[in-house]
């Protein structure tokens, strides 16, 4: 059975029945109705309920599943992460910051969002934020975020300030074992370290686990033509973007998009949120040295020159 945004990814999988090429890939809550043939039961049980499946009721199967846990809104980041499941598509952090321009290390953020998504994309909890850059917002950044001058300097907070609070965000998440999501991660985390080194703060150097769904579809679906850009992918992947280049919708979305890519590639993707991590430097680098070699070719790059792997942080 094949589900596209929004319903949840795969809870678990039957790969092998009595039928051959039968499986169950998602199981709806038990509040909605069920094919025909499969009967689900849930069975009370000590400290986690069981989910029996029978299928025709010749084959059964003991799946045992967390308990969903519930937090309202308004909690604390502290008490979310305090809670979170073991399985990282079960609560994912998510990160993004519109900026003054796209040089990591001279330009500055103008708003922040760290925010935390169950395994549906639904929004746990989250956090903005504007600040002040101290400099002018150049006409082409605010014609992208819709973010001026005068606007940030007369609602914005202090930018030393934003900054250390959205690295605490991000720490306390990164602590507790939560993937945080970003788009094109290495932009979003080396501004965010370039900013912290400018107000003379502790920053985020290793951040780990970072899940960048740029760079997991670039490998996974590597010869699919067309842009790469969010809003592209999103789309390609049937999640919802409103509002592009606004930080929360972007995080959001980005979330969505890891979500659907955990679904769609599970067979290749590591459950563990550091083993994925680990990855994704590799396949960053690996794309960095083939573009590098295509630059060159083209005359964009001089055979000297080289572009920075690094990830997730330059």
């Amino acid at each position: 059975m094949t589900r596209s945004w929004p319903d949840p990814p795969p809870l678990f999988e039957l790969d092998e029945l009595d039928h051959p090429g039968e499986a169950i890939t998602w199981v709806p809550p038990v509040e909605t109705a069920v094919e025909v043939e499969t009967l689900v039961e849930v069975v009370a049980s000590e400290p986690e309920p069981v989910i029996e499946v029978h299928v025709e009721t010749v084959v059964e199967a003991t799946v045992e599943v967390a308990p969903a846990v519930r937090v309202e809104a308004e909690a604390s980041v502290e008490a979310l992460v305090e809670v979170a499941p073991d399985r990282w598509t079960s609560r994912i952090g998510v990160f993004d910051l519109e900026t003054t321009g796209v040089d990591v290390a001279e330009d500055r953020i103008v708003t922040a969002y760290v925010g935390l998504l169950d395994a549906s994309g639904e929004v746990v909890h989250e956090e903005h934020w504007l600040a002040d850059p101290g400099t002018e917002i150049p006409e082409g950044a605010t014609a992208v975020h819709g973010i001026t001058t005068e606007h940030a300097r007369a609602h914005g907070r202090p930018a030393e300030e934003v900054v250390a609070e959205v690295t605490a965000a991000l720490r306390t998440l990164l602590a507790g074992g939560i993937p945080v999501v970003a788009y094109n991660a290495a932009y979003d985390f080396s501004l965010l370290k370039y900013e912290g080194e400018r107000h003379g703060l502790e920053c985020l150097d290793s951040p780990a686990p970072v899940i960048d769904p740029l760079v997991i579809d670039k490998t996974l679906d590597r010869y699919r033509k067309g842009k790469r850009t969010l809003d592209v992918v999103a789309a390609h992947y049937a999640v919802p973007l409103e509002s592009a280049h606004e930080a929360s919708a972007d995080a959001i979305a980005a979330g969505r998009v890891a979500l659907a890519l955990a679904n769609r590639f599970a067979d290749r993707l590591p459950e563990d949120p550091l083993e994925l991590h680990t990855r994704q430097i590799g396949w960053a680098r690996e794309q960095a040295e083939s573009l590098t070699e295509y630059f060159i070719s083209i005359g964009r790059l001089e055979p000297t020159e080289a572009l920075d792997g690094s990830w997730p942080v330059r």
